[in-house]
C-alpha cells in the first residue's frame, strides 16, 4: 500500500521541520502506528487533525489550502450536503455518485479534463 495524499503531505511537513513521525504522533495526540495507518489510507483522518497541523507548523495560506486538498483526496468517505443545489446540480451529483465505479479510464479522464480545466 502507498501513501496517500495526505501521507505524502505531511512526511513532507515532517521533512520540512526535522521531525520523526513520532514527532508528529505526539503532537495530534495519537500512536506512531495509528499516524502511519492514517497515512496509508487504512483509517479514515480525524476532522480535527487540520486545525491541529495547522497550528502546531503555522502553515501559511498556501499550505493550509495544500493540506484541505490533500485531506479531501485522501478521504475514504465524503460528505455532500447538496441542500442548497439546483435539481439539475443535484442529479449530476447523484448520478456520477451512482455510476463512477462503471466508468471507463477514458470517461474517467474526460471528465477529470473537464472539472479541473480552471484549476490554477
Amino acid at each position: 500500500m502507498k501513501l496517500t495524499s495526505f501521507g505524502k503531505f505531511t512526511r513532507k511537513l515532517r521533512i520540512d521541520h526535522d521531525e520523526l513521525l513520532k514527532d508528529m504522533a505526539e503532537k495530534l495526540g495519537v500512536t506512531v502506528s495509528y499516524l502511519s495507518a492514517v497515512e496509508m489510507g487504512k483509517r479514515n483522518i480525524p476532522s480535527k487533525w487540520s486545525d491541529i497541523l495547522i497550528k502546531e507548523y503555522q502553515l501559511d495560506e498556501k499550505e493550509q489550502n495544500e493540506l484541505k486538498e490533500a485531506i479531501f483526496f485522501s478521504s475514504k468517505i465524503i460528505k455532500l450536503d447538496t441542500s442548497n443545489f439546483e435539481d439539475n446540480k443535484k442529479d449530476l451529483v447523484y448520478a456520477l455518485a451512482r455510476k463512477l465505479k462503471d466508468l471507463d479510464e477514458q470517461k474517467v479522464t474526460n471528465i477529470k479534463q473537464i472539472l479541473f480545466s480552471n484549476r490554477s
